[in-house]
């Protein structure tokens, strides 16, 4: 698994725990972290690269919330954000705020990588619902090269 991958995966787990605990996402996601690394002998290269990156996604996730929930409140036809399974609105955080903030990840990657992260922990049809929403917020974006 890729360091970017396994860093948006933690980053999920961190803000999926806040919204069902509300805490402070960064301790939340420490925790995880150093969880994550008991008992075993991690590759710390790309464990230490997944964490930062982690790290990042993240803050700029809780630093700009209400720009990313209003995004996603405008384009999800049909479903309020308090009906969304709390784990594909996260993912779709998670996206928004790269599509949005992050001008070194290409938009398809972000959205490959949203529909990934949604096959592995959302339900059977999670994948096709944040598909469904971030084609509709990708549409507004500028692709970064």
């Amino acid at each position: 698994m890729s360091a970017r991958r396994e860093g948006r995966e933690l980053a999920l787990q961190a803000l999926y725990s806040k919204d069902l605990v509300p805490q402070d996402a960064n301790a939340t996601l420490k925790r995880i972290i150093e969880s994550f690394a008991e008992g075993e002998e991690p590759t710390l290269e790309v464990h230490s690269k997944a964490f930062a990156f982690a790290s990042e996604l993240v803050s700029g996730v809780v630093a700009n919330i209400t720009a990313i929930d209003e995004q996603i409140a405008a384009k999800s036809k049909h479903w309020s954000m308090s009906r969304m399974a709390r784990v594909d609105l996260n993912i779709l955080r998670l996206a928004v705020y790269e599509l949005l903030f992050r001008s070194d990840i290409p938009k398809n990657v972000t959205m490959n990588e949203a529909i990934e992260v949604a096959k592995k922990f959302g339900a059977e049809d999670s994948a096709a619902f944040v598909n469904g929403i971030l084609d509709e917020i990708a549409a507004g974006v500028t692709d970064k090269e």
